[in-house]
């Protein structure tokens, strides 16, 4: 699940006109990288080794693709083996080069709340994607979010804090991105909640859809973080969308 929301916000990053800045190791910052790629945006990987010396090497492909599209850099002397000391040691140049760093996923220990206490020391934003409360790697972002993490459930939670540095080309190219596609029950439901927030019987109604099958699509909506679901059954939109109906399967 953490590599599919690294994707999705590095993809979305890079097409706000974001550099994405991670380190290239397995897992959540091979995913960063991929998506900021896809984006057709700027990213840098910051390694742990040499430059000759490149950690893991099934990642050999994507520094070369990193390198077209932004920049794969090292202060080791070409020669340096990676160990456990390099890796914590490179993040304070990841947090250096970067205004926020975000987490998606941290265990207690992790290299990735290194990065996150370096990012505090030299003063820039810290933003942290919250997990299951039963799941290892969710404990070391929820912990950042006690502390005063920005808490990021959507690419707009970081936009806001830096939106002044945005031009409202990218924030337009963005929203684009973000265009989703809905069935025509899904549409009537988000046309009502572009009207404000109400509570799933007064949906119900003015959908003319009954409860059971509101509840259904409603589960669906907020897995896609269309809606989210508030107190007292009320239903809000999570984010701003463009509705493109589906049809018999196809747009119009």
């Amino acid at each position: 699940m953490g590599n599919k929301v690294a994707d999705r916000i590095a993809y979305q990053l890079a097409q706000t006109g974001f550099t994405v800045v991670s380190g290239l190791a397995r897992g959540i910052d091979t995913a960063g990288h991929r998506g900021t790629l896809k984006g057709k945006g700027r990213t840098f990987a910051v390694l742990g080794s040499a430059l000759d010396c490149l950690y893991p090497a099934e990642n050999a492909e994507l520094a070369d693709q990193i390198a077209k599209h932004g920049a794969v850099i090292s202060e080791y002397p070409l020669g340096r083996e990676p160990d456990r000391t390099t890796f914590p040691y490179r993040n304070r140049i990841v947090s250096g080069l970067s205004m926020g760093v975000l987490v998606v996923e941290a265990p207690f220990k992790s290299g990735a709340l290194i990065t996150a206490d370096m990012a505090l020391e030299q003063g820039r934003s810290v933003f942290a994607v919250p997990g299951r409360i039963d799941t290892p790697s969710s404990r070391g972002t929820h912990r950042l979010i006690k502390n005063g993490a920005r808490l990021v459930d959507d690419i707009e939670d970081i936009i806001h804090e830096f939106e002044f540095l945005i031009t409202e080309e990218a924030q337009a190219s963005c929203s684009e991105s973000l265009s989703i596609k809905f069935t025509e029950d899904e549409e009537a439901i988000i046309e009502v909640l572009c009207e404000g927030e109400c509570d799933v019987d007064t949906l119900a109604q003015r959908t003319q859809l009954n409860v059971s099958k509101i509840s259904s699509l409603l589960i669906g909506l907020e897995m896609k973080r269309i809606i989210r679901m508030l107190p007292g059954r009320i239903v809000a939109l999570a984010m701003d969308i463009k509705l493109e109906r589906l049809s018999d399967g196809a747009s119009h």
